[in-house]
């Protein structure tokens, strides 16, 4: 398979390597040792010329075999069927060989550079965005017949019926973990009633609207986006361009609005069922009756932490529909950008509801005084 012609004596012409026969893996496996060390004995020498003219098969294997032991160099009279194979394995070689780039100490800050545009475009669009969408609030407002209430509604339907029971149940069995947990502690202490404090002012005030928000955003935020994306692969929104039709006015807007209007009828189911949760674990664990746990309310729960519940959700919800639309205006035409734009989408939206909900923490920690 393997034939070394010499030079004649005195010559300083390179030794001839004469390759024939079949090169197939299944030709070559029961040799596979002796080949190897053939070529292995040829691969530390130089200055060789390897000739193919004698190939009558090879494959793959037999191609990156030859390569390796050539080093990668010019073959001689290949075969033309076996020419394009060998073309192919020689720069795979030549590629996986190649030396490394010299590395460069200011790709970190280059990277931090693109992070940072990258950043900076997300804040431009959607700046813009905000500015269309007030824009097209103030049209609406002077023009109230071509309010889009019909998409309005079906959002809100969407976006709050729908997602009741599944908020309702998440919300239940929170109430039960945070009352069971808060028991185990204040029962050392003999101060049981105060379990009722801590629930209600925790599920109304804060856990409520933040598990509404962050379903919304899973489940809500990202049917949004890709619905927007899936028009944009199918190029609708171009066609709406075309017709002359706001994007914003007609997609963007009733999304916004309808889950902003929502969300906080959400919050307060998740805030009845969190508590009704809340009343069954203490009645198991603390052994407060029902009716005692609904008498304290009143008296532990200020109407002040409902309208802070209430407000901080209409404005997550507001958060959550515009992250979601933004993104999915930016998805490019493609089902790749499509799934990494819903994931983004979800991940953004679910990180702006905890950024305001840390910042409403901040400006209302004196409310109610």
């Amino acid at each position: 398979m393997l034939q070394i012609v010499a030079p004649p004596p005195g010559s300083d012409a390179a030794a001839q390597v004469r390759v024939a026969g079949v090169w197939t893996y299944a030709e070559l496996t029961p040799h596979r040792d002796e080949v190897e060390r053939q070529l292995e004995e040829l691969r530390l020498r130089s200055r060789l010329r390897w000739d193919l003219s004698g190939l009558t098969d090879i494959d793959d294997v037999g191609a990156v075999w030859l390569v390796r032991a050539s080093q990668a160099a010019e073959f001689e009279n290949v075969p033309e069927p076996f020419r394009m194979l060998m073309d192919q394995a020689r720069r795979g070689y030549a590629a996986s060989h190649a030396p490394h780039p010299p590395r460069d100490w200011m790709e970190p800050l280059l990277r931090l550079g693109g992070i940072g545009l990258h950043m900076l475009g997300h804040l431009r669009d959607g700046i813009a965005l905000l500015g269309q969408l007030l824009i097209d609030a103030v049209l609406l407002a002077r023009r109230p017949r071509e309010i889009p209430l019909l998409e309005m509604s079906a959002n809100v339907f969407r976006s709050g019926v729908s997602a009741l029971p599944v908020t309702m149940l998440v919300g239940f069995l929170v109430g039960v973990v945070l009352t069971y947990l808060s028991a185990l502690q204040l029962k050392d202490y003999g101060a049981d009633l105060l379990v009722i404090n801590i629930v209600s002012v925790g599920v109304v005030r804060e856990l409520g609207p933040m598990l509404a928000s962050i379903i919304a955003a899973g489940r809500s935020g990202s049917t949004m986006t890709a619905q927007l994306g899936v028009m944009r692969v199918t190029e609708e929104i171009e066609a709406l361009q075309v017709m002359g039709i706001s994007i914003t006015n007609r997609l963007v807007l009733p999304k916004v609005i309808g889950l902003a209007l929502a969300l906080p009828l959400v919050s307060f189911a998740t805030d009845l069922a969190a508590l009704a949760g809340g009343m069954l674990a203490a009645r198991i664990t603390l052994g407060i009756q029902f009716e005692a746990f609904v008498e304290a309310l009143p008296r532990v729960l200020d109407v002040a932490h409902f309208w802070v519940g209430i407000g901080k959700s209409t404005v997550f919800g507001f958060a959550v529909a515009f992250v979601a639309c933004h993104y999915g205006l930016r998805i490019l035409p493609n089902t790749e950008s499509l799934g990494s734009g819903v994931t983004r989408s979800v991940v953004a939206a679910i990180t702006a509801v905890i950024l305001l909900d840390a910042i409403f923490a901040i400006l209302l920690r004196n409310v109610p005084a």
